[in-house]
């Protein structure tokens, strides 16, 4: 069983936390059953690195990468590192802890661990953290980044879907389901930066509207038996003072529920209050979770000019105190 891994690089730019990619291979499988880039699979969203602290990631001063995640395997693992951005790394330290010998149990499963992302989501549609996928498991958690629309939608919050989680043949209606996405995570009325064991947000930076958040069910096991497909709405809310930067922009509005009707700007302006609408924004995320079996169905990793496009330049190298 994997305990522990320990990696450090000499680039830490968004470019290379993003443009590098991680895979990992358990009992001689041909496909990966973890493939992400390699910051967000050590919870460093959107190629921006953050001091925190959980219990299965952390980076404790910016400049190290840490995982804790239990990965039990039968006969064999492999764990590459592909370096597919445009700029050379000329420093990598890892250092990989596993036992071996383990009295592992029939039932012992596979870590997986998958990642997406969508720029822009769709309209009224939810994005989906974990496409359906079948056989018997335990959904571990997702780390999630979001770089909101504010040349659409001005500074109104983009964080009011709900978390839905359909289990063993939930087809319109799951079997868990959220309020917030803020909510999700642990907090309420916005997002602030803070890092707890299951739950937290590294990442808040209201003048480029990213975020950066994750939610860890250990203490909450989710287990599946057939099935599993996780997901976010994508609503957000606006405030009297959007309402008003709507109407003057001649922005229209998208009502929440089906259909796509165009909410009535003039009312809601007159209501001086507050309310939830349809929206698009750019959502990526790196999702983990338990299989019974070594390979999954999922996609393969999207190619490197896609998980780099629209990330903030590294105009200020990430660099602490120190030789790098």
């Amino acid at each position: 069983m994997i305990r522990r891994i320990w990696v450090t690089l000499s680039d830490r730019t968004p470019s290379v936390l993003r443009g590098v990619r991680l895979d990992i291979y358990w009992d001689n499988a041909t496909t990966p059953a973890v493939s992400a880039p390699f910051g967000d699979f050590f919870g460093q969203g959107l190629g921006r690195c953050q001091v925190f602290q959980s219990a299965l990631f952390s980076n404790p001063e910016k400049k190290s990468f840490n995982c804790y995640v239990p990965m039990p395997f039968r006969s064999a693992f492999k764990i590459v590192l592909t370096n597919e951005s445009e700029i050379d790394v000329a420093m990598l330290f890892y250092d990989v802890d596993f036992t071996v010998g383990d009295n592992l149990a029939e039932s012992a499963l596979y870590l997986h661990a998958h990642w997406r992302r969508e720029n822009p989501t769709k309209m009224q549609e939810d994005y989906e953290f974990l496409p359906k996928i079948y056989g018997r498991g335990r959904y571990l958690g997702v780390n999630v980044s979001v770089i909101g629309d504010r040349k659409t939608y001005f500074s109104s919050w983009w964080g009011e879907g709900e978390c839905k989680v359909y289990l063993d043949g939930d087809e319109q209606l799951p079997t868990l389901s959220g309020t917030g996405t803020e909510d999700y995570i642990g907090t309420a009325w916005g997002q602030g930066q803070y890092s707890h064991l299951y739950q937290g947000c590294h990442l808040a930076d209201e003048e480029n509207w990213q975020y950066a958040f994750y939610r860890y069910h250990i203490p909450d096991p989710i287990f599946f038996y057939h099935d599993i497909r996780v997901t976010m709405q994508q609503i957000g809310c606006w405030s009297p003072e959007n309402m008003k930067e709507f109407v003057e922009a001649g922005r229209q509005l998208i009502i929440t529920g089906p259909g796509k009707l165009p909410l009535d700007m003039g009312a809601a302006l007159a209501a001086n209050g507050f309310g939830l609408y349809e929206r698009q924004d750019d959502w990526s995320s790196c999702c983990y979770f338990y299989l019974d079996k070594p390979e999954n169905e999922l996609p393969p990793l999207a190619h490197v000019s896609e998980r780099v496009k629209g990330l903030l330049p590294p105009t200020i190298k990430q660099k602490t105190s120190g030789l790098m």
